[in-house]
């Protein structure tokens, strides 16, 4: 059987840029299909925290926690062998325009490489992508005309599909970025989860295979 995993995702996200790269070895690995979702965690955050803004409660962690991330994400990042600095220039950045780019660059078969553009941007060289002229970069990395980019990230429908995938990460549980859904209702959240992933896929494998040869 042919397993799906629905990732949502916000390039904002430090730990989603180490998932992003790690979970695309793995489901080759295991035959798993990915439909990437963007996402806007700040969207989430608000929705499920009543009360509580997302851009204020980022800068208000408590010190001792801070500190630890900040050594927490060099050693992710030197396991996974990308580049991130953290908290980059900017951080929270607001990533509403480069998310509508990956819905509109997913029929094109553009997504993956202009988020991992824009990740490589945002943590790596410390750019604001928030900023058109960043993004109109981005496009030129991999080969996208930047103009019709721009004018496709302001139209409505681009925006209500955003909007409909935050909707429905909600109704499904997620509470961040990032968040894995393996066939349906398995739910798994963030970059370190991914272990555990493996496993449940391991044994739908062996499961598969012991059926298989009876």
């Amino acid at each position: 059987m042919k397993h799906k995993l629905d990732f949502y995702f916000d390039c904002s996200s430090p730990y989603t840029y180490l998932a992003f790269e790690r979970v695309q070895p793995l489901a080759a690995e295991f035959g798993v299909d990915i439909v990437w979702k963007p996402i806007l965690v700040g969207g989430i955050f608000n929705a499920v925290n009543p009360g509580v803004e997302f851009f204020k409660t980022m800068g208000r962690r408590p010190q001792r926690k801070t500190d630890y991330m900040v050594k927490d994400m060099a050693d992710w990042a030197a396991l996974t062998n990308v580049e991130i600095h953290f908290p980059p220039a900017g951080h929270p950045v607001n990533s509403v325009k480069a998310m509508r780019a990956c819905i509109v660059l997913e029929p094109y078969g553009k997504l993956v490489s202009f988020a991992r553009a824009t990740f490589r941007a945002y943590f790596g060289r410390q750019e604001l992508i928030s900023e058109d002229a960043v993004l109109a970069r981005l496009c030129e990395e991999i080969d996208v005309d930047p103009k019709w980019l721009l004018e496709q990230i302001a139209l409505p429908g681009v925006k209500a599909a955003l909007r409909a995938n935050v909707d429905e990460a909600i109704a499904r549980g997620a509470f961040g970025s990032p968040t894995m859904y393996l066939d349906g209702s398995d739910m798994y959240f963030g970059q370190d989860r991914l272990p555990l992933l493996r496993e449940k896929l391991r044994g739908k494998r062996s499961s598969s295979g012991s059926l298989t040869s009876r």
